[in-house]
């Protein structure tokens, strides 16, 4: 292989493979969740070992503990059989858990702050944190005078209410075509 170096040394692996977000599934047939282990499921059926795959936030598309063992589970198995895998996450709890169980052959990698605040851009081996500092972007979005409500270990928390529900009305358009709208909300 011709490389533009003085030495060179390379991982081959035999293949490649990827499982990142995608966009919501606009047809409804089925949920985030349902898509993204249906796209896992295809992979598990053609990667081998030697091959790489890569992750980026897998599994998010439910709450942390079930997200986590979903993933605990694939990795672990992709591991096993001999895969490498790169996993990009928000999962603490998945973090923690392969951080805790002292594998030999897995590095933790996450982005350097200073013990300031100031981030510096720069990504660096350590234990995974049970923050991801999203606190940092409420300050910069809504002021720095504005305080992040938390709860527990300084992870921001989230009230989310119901949307009310919505009613479709018949109507027709210019050319007398029917249409269905969505109604008020009651």
């Amino acid at each position: 292989m011709f490389v533009a170096a003085t030495s060179f040394r390379a991982n081959p692996c035999a293949g490649l493979f990827t499982h990142y977000k995608r966009e919501e599934d606009t047809t409804m047939e089925s949920g985030k969740l349902d898509e993204e282990l249906s796209r896992m499921a295809a992979i598990a059926d053609q990667i081998t070992p030697g091959a790489i795959l890569l992750c980026n936030e897998s599994f998010a598309a439910t709450n942390e503990r079930e997200g986590s063992e979903i993933a605990r589970q694939v990795v672990g198995s992709l591991v096993e059989a001999g895969v490498k895998v790169f996993f990009v996450t928000h999962l603490f709890d998945l973090a923690q858990g392969f951080h805790q169980a002292g594998m030999d052959d897995a590095l933790f990698l996450r982005a350097e702050r200073q013990p300031d605040g100031r981030r510096t851009y720069r990504v660096v081996e350590g234990e995974p944190l049970p923050t991801s500092f999203g606190e940092d972007a409420y300050r910069r979005i809504f002021g720095s005078a504005a305080s992040a409500p938390t709860g527990g270990l300084g992870r921001p928390i989230m009230t989310v209410a119901a949307p009310a529900r919505r009613e479709e009305h018949e109507e027709t358009d210019e050319q007398g075509d029917r249409r269905g709208t969505p109604g008020p909300y009651p």
